[in-house]
């Protein structure tokens, strides 16, 4: 499978996902987008890559950015790093690689695709799997509701909320052909705990990807041992085997910064209701 990943750093969950889709042996990596793509993070973006062999090219949408947008988790994982230089402007390098066959998975604001979307008017996306949005009791059959989302049709989410103009371009683009969203109603559900770090330790078979991840979470569980949320190694696994999920095909809306999703057809969008949560992480572990 040939995946374009765009992703940040305040979050581990980001880095969680590019260890496991750029160590997978059924995915080649061909671009990864970073956003906004500080020195500081593309350091991080190619360590990364270099643990695991991988020599795919790095993007960054504000490549001379003088901040540092990397979280501590990363400083007490990895330690020190160079600072590191991109290969291309984040949005030229998608338009390079996303060729009919490739998927674009993000896990970030959408600042990169709608620039894709909006400078490159022959660019198509034939997949595109996001970490965002959100289905509630209008959407979610009740045996799959979370407790914490009791009653709500709509909820804020960070990677749509914070470029807003560029999730509503790229959920009703006629050059995305097919879009899967991996929303935080399902991924609010599956964590990566201790208990789950204990199974993957006895492990024999996992990919190289979950093996350095795994490396990553013992690093994380000494600051968190409540584990950390599986947002986007879940847009991941949905990109590996969307049959681990339920999808309801829905129009997406957003009601005073809040997103919502309603049944509808014809829209290409398919939004999550649910997860095998063992298959999500058979597909991207081992």
């Amino acid at each position: 499978m040939l995946v374009a990943f765009d992703m940040e750093t305040r979050d581990p969950d980001d880095v969680l996902a590019l260890c496991l889709l750029a160590g997978h042996p059924r995915v080649r990596v061909t671009a990864v987008t970073v956003n906004p793509g500080t020195p500081a993070q593309i350091g991080v973006v190619r360590h990364v890559l270099r643990r695991l062999g991988n020599a795919a090219p790095v993007g960054a949408r504000v490549p001379d950015s003088d901040r540092d947008a990397v979280s501590a988790f990363h400083t007490d994982w990895l330690g020190d790093l160079p600072a590191g230089r991109p290969d291309a402007i984040a949005h030229e390098l998608l338009a390079d690689v996303l060729t009919g066959d490739t998927t674009l998975i993000t896990g970030a604001p959408l600042h990169n695709l709608r620039l894709l979307l909006t400078r490159h008017p022959v660019a198509r996306v034939r997949r595109w799997v996001a970490q965002g949005g959100f289905a509630g009791d209008n959407m979610v059959p009740p045996a799959d509701r979370l407790a914490k989302f009791a009653g709500a049709v709509t909820q804020e989410s960070y990677n749509f909320g914070h470029d807003a103009k560029a999730a509503m371009l790229a959920l009703s683009s006629p050059r995305v052909s097919e879009r899967l969203l991996v929303a935080k109603n399902v991924t609010h559900g599956v964590a990566w705990d201790g208990a789950l770090q204990a199974r993957l330790r006895d492990r024999d078979e996992l990919t190289p990807g979950a093996r350095l991840a795994v490396e990553a979470m013992d690093a994380y569980l000494r600051q968190r041992p409540e584990g950390k949320l599986l947002h986007d190694p879940l847009a991941a696994a949905a990109a590996l085997d969307p049959g681990a999920f339920t999808w309801v095909e829905a129009e997406v809306f957003r009601e005073q910064g809040r997103w919502g999703s309603r049944p509808s057809h014809g829209t290409d969008t398919r939004v999550s209701v649910a997860v095998d949560a063992e298959r999500a992480l058979r597909a991207l572990m081992w």
